[in-house]
């Protein structure tokens, strides 16, 4: 190892120890000497960790490195046991300690990044306990055992299903793990947008859970906010809003789902999806600054990790996988184009994951066809979520969403005729 990399370890192991402390200084806002460790303290942890894995090293030996863990574990033990005399203490700053001593190490045995990464890894967690005890409490015990079990099928079913395709096309798309793979990782996704609403609640404002809604399911956004529209129509502008800001956030979402599983692909479908999203995040601006009474309003998700959901799109997206097949087998482009209008118009990520399976898994499915495939769906999904709420919605409503929802379509289309 080069001198300079003995200091930038050196560095790395002082600035992790100063960031943990500064932020537990910050929690409790007392005087360093009320508080089990601060800045200086985990500044002087991590860096022992650090000596000590270099003591290791020299000598050939983990001794001195676990020596001075047990060490420190020792005095922490005292000082728990001293403060549980005159107080009930928690042991969050004790374990933080711990952690910072083997971060200290990781300094100088480990990448670099890595070290970094669980530096400000440790600093967050430590930040967001006011977030963290929101969130625990706004989840139900429901919530707790849909999660629970859905993720014990997933880990305990998910290696044991046979990873491989049956029968000649189109019923080469037929691949157990790679369906359930799908289905674990759209749930996934949405249980992004579950948790931001649970963390910062739904009623944290209406254009805030169009947003958040977006992710968790947008259809559920529109169907909630349009039948309200008949009861509150002095709303109307706020309604058409928050569902304006979740379809646009459905384009964004479907884009980075696809950049995760095909980056060709989203490259492709940049333009049409973000021209789309971005014009209908411009007029919500417009509503925006429309004069409107701004009210708390809550809105009911379903947990996507409940097995009902889940399995209810594997069945989906199994079938709009072989009707994407099954119509580019007989039909060829124009019936990739068919299938994807007509399954867009239930949802857009089985068939988005469809055509992304045909092109990468050898079916001849070109980068153009696969792009306007999943232009189609995504704007046949905002087209039959628009005639939806203009159906149902109160005729504020209507006059307030229809400009946005030609724009979102015109743009999408235009850009995908002349790209």
């Amino acid at each position: 190892m080069e001198v300079a990399d003995y200091f930038y370890r050196f560095g790395l192991a002082l600035g992790i120890g100063l960031l943990i402390g500064i932020q537990r200084e910050a929690e409790f806002d007392q005087p360093e000497g009320k508080i089990a460790a601060g800045s200086r303290t985990f500044a002087l942890i991590s860096l022992a960790g650090f000596v000590l894995a270099l003591a290791s090293r020299e000598t050939g030996s983990g001794l001195p490195f676990l020596g001075g863990l047990l060490a420190m574990a020792g005095l922490l033990i005292l000082g728990y046991y001293a403060d549980l005399i005159v107080a009930k203490p928690g042991m969050t700053t004790e374990m933080a300690a711990i952690v910072a001593y083997g971060t200290g190490g990781l300094a100088y045995w480990g990448p670099l990044p890595l070290a970094a990464a669980l530096g400000v890894t440790i600093t967050a967690l430590l930040s967001l306990k006011p977030q963290m005890r929101s969130f625990t409490h706004a989840l139900t015990r429901e919530d707790i055992y849909a999660t629970v079990k859905f993720a014990v099928i997933s880990v305990l079913v998910l290696p044991l299903l046979p990873n491989q395709a049956y029968g000649p096309p189109p019923f080469d798309v037929f691949n157990p793990f790679h369906i359930w793979l799908m289905v674990v990782f759209i749930s996934g996704i949405s249980f992004l947008g579950y948790v931001l609403i649970k963390l910062v609640g739904a009623q944290r404002g209406i254009g805030l859970t169009g947003l958040l809604g977006g992710i968790a399911s947008s259809t559920a956004v529109t169907l909630s906010f349009a039948r309200r529209s008949h009861d509150e129509e002095e709303l109307s502008n706020p309604f058409a809003l928050a569902i304006l800001v979740a379809w646009a956030v459905m384009f964004v979402r479907l884009l980075v789902i696809i950049v995760a599983l095909a980056p060709r692909l989203a490259q492709a479908l940049v333009v049409p999806m973000m021209a789309s999203a971005i014009v209908g995040l411009f007029y919500s601006g417009y509503l925006y600054f429309v004069k409107w009474e701004v009210r708390q309003e809550s809105l009911e998700f379903e947990n996507p990790f409940e097995l009902g959901p889940a399995l209810r799109f594997g069945l989906i997206y199994a079938v709009v996988l072989f009707v994407a097949r099954a119509a580019q087998v007989y039909f060829g482009d124009v019936g990739i184009y068919v299938s994807s209008f007509v399954s867009g118009l239930v949802g857009v990520d089985a068939i988005a994951l469809s055509i992304v399976d045909l092109l990468d898994g050898g079916a001849a499915l070109g980068l153009v066809t696969a792009t306007r495939a999943i232009v189609i769906a995504a704007m046949a999904n905002t087209l039959f979520k628009g005639i939806f709420a203009l159906a149902v919605g109160a005729p504020a409503l209507r006059r307030a969403l229809t400009p946005g929802l030609l724009l979102m379509l015109l743009a999408g289309t235009l850009t995908t005729i002349f790209m």
